[in-house]
């Protein structure tokens, strides 16, 4: 079998590259890029998830160094190993590579990349738009969401009996679906319902998921449900974005701490998966530093982050909790970021192909999410950049230089996500680490979850 290791061009350029420009759908996968070069037939040996990974790292550095012919010819060959209704460690490969494709189009003598692509790919990534219902429904398919609902609730619920009044601050990827679940065990305290204040940063998201609804009216149907369940409920949307930290929500939520801290109102952060989006982008490790948060250097400076967490125990929160992906995407390096992408986002693809059918449309929204991820971390850079995923470990760090404590999750949450895992495929799996919670994927690490206090 033929083997890229180390540089491949020197191999690769002896060859005579093809042309492209004249090339329809079916001439690309029957063509050689050049003599001698085996069949369609004859790439099986290239199917091994490990040289697929390879091919894609030398197509990278191929792109990025504006050698146009050798990426080309590996493009052929990743091409003809990789269709998108493959396996799932092709399809996994195929969304990869249309993410170099696009990442090609935009550079250099590269252009000519996208002829190709054209002719058999479409390169704009269409995301479905949701109704409510719809992304309640499809946020239940998977632990993904739901791992993070339940260890979030269980723990507010803990830190927020007896208070009369609570306070939400809910910055979540998923349009407050969580929040139904908690109201409806709000509802059955013992000492009876409180006053429930639930405030969101109010700018639609330009990520996936997508919701067909304002904020104005989620809130208003949030209100409506609270009612049913003779809880009030007062919703509130701040215009507010990740691009600077959410600064106005902070600003906002300053005004008002003073007042509602003497009031006895409980605050809590919810961070479900949005925590991401505020801009990062590292090249060197984080410190271990209770001091100045601009200690740390990253390439967009001052971090944001760090700023952000510093602002958000500036409000002494009754309850912290933190939930995200647990990958590392903010590399500066687009190979670094390559190979830890695709060693991470192997395992929605692998997991799909047990709660939904080929050929759904639950499944085509499922996989156009996933693809939007994959482009946004491999074809764009800066701003433009949002998906910058930090290990848990990072986010650890972060938090406790941001003078938080870590507290643990008690048995009775760890019970409630053993009994929610029951209801999904067998590959799910929990493990503890230190205070923190860890969804698991046949053995890897998918998602944390993790609560604080101010320390």
């Amino acid at each position: 079998m033929l083997q890229f290791t180390g540089t491949p061009s020197h191999f690769l350029h002896q060859i005579a590259p093809f042309s492209i420009p004249t090339m329809n759908k079916n001439q690309i996968h029957q063509a050689r890029p050049w003599p001698g070069f085996p069949t369609s037939k004859g790439l099986a040996s290239f199917g091994d998830a490990n040289c697929m990974e390879q091919l894609l790292v030398h197509c990278a550095n191929a792109i990025e160094s504006n050698d146009a012919t050798l990426a080309q010819q590996i493009l052929w060959v990743l091409n003809n190993i990789a269709p998108p209704d493959g396996d799932s460690n092709q399809r996994l490969t195929s969304a990869f590579l249309q993410a170099l494709i696009v990442r090609a189009a935009k550079s250099g003598s590269c252009k000519m990349l996208a002829a190709m692509a054209n002719a058999h790919r479409n390169l704009s990534v269409e995301t479905h738009t949701f109704s409510v219902i719809e992304l309640a429904n499809f946020v239940d398919l998977t632990p993904w969401h739901r791992f993070g609902f339940t260890t979030a609730n269980a723990a507010i619920l803990e830190a927020v009996e007896g208070y009369s009044v609570i306070h939400i601050v809910d910055l979540s990827s998923t349009y407050c679906m969580q929040i139904p679940t908690l109201i409806d065990a709000i509802a059955n305290r013992f000492e009876g319902p409180p006053l429930v204040k639930l405030t969101v940063p109010g700018v639609p998201k330009d990520v996936p998921p997508l919701l067909d609804l304002t904020y104005e009216e989620l809130g208003s149907k949030l209100v409506n449900f609270a009612r049913s369940r003779n809880v009030m409920l007062e919703f509130r949307a701040v215009p507010s974005t990740h691009a600077d930290g959410f600064a106005s929500l902070i600003d906002q939520l300053r005004l008002q701490h003073s007042v509602y801290a003497e009031a006895g109102e409980a605050l809590v952060i919810n961070c479900h998966m949005m925590l991401h989006y505020i801009p990062e982008e590292t090249s060197s490790p984080l410190p271990n530093t209770n001091s100045n948060p601009y200690t740390f250097q990253p390439t967009l400076n001052p971090s944001l982050r760090t700023m952000f967490l510093k602002a958000l125990r500036g409000l002494n929160p009754t309850i912290a909790i933190l939930v995200d992906e647990d990958a590392d995407l903010t590399s500066n390096n687009l190979v670094c970021r390559l190979r830890s992408a695709f060693n991470y986002l192997w395992i929605p693809y692998d997991t799909v192909d047990t709660f939904l059918p080929i050929g759904s449309k639950q499944r085509q929204w499922y996989e156009a999410n996933i693809c939007w991820k994959v482009e946004n971390v491999i074809a764009h850079e800066g701003l433009q950049r949002v998906e910058r995923v930090e290990s848990k470990s990072r986010w650890v760090q972060r938090m406790r230089n941001a003078e938080f404590r870590g507290v643990s999750f008690g048995d009775e949450t760890v019970s409630e996500v053993k009994t929610m895992l029951d209801e999904h495929a067998a590959g799910w799996g929990l493990k503890k680490e230190d205070n923190d919670l860890v969804l698991t994927w046949k053995g890897h690490n998918v998602v944390f979850a993790t609560a604080w206090v101010p320390g």
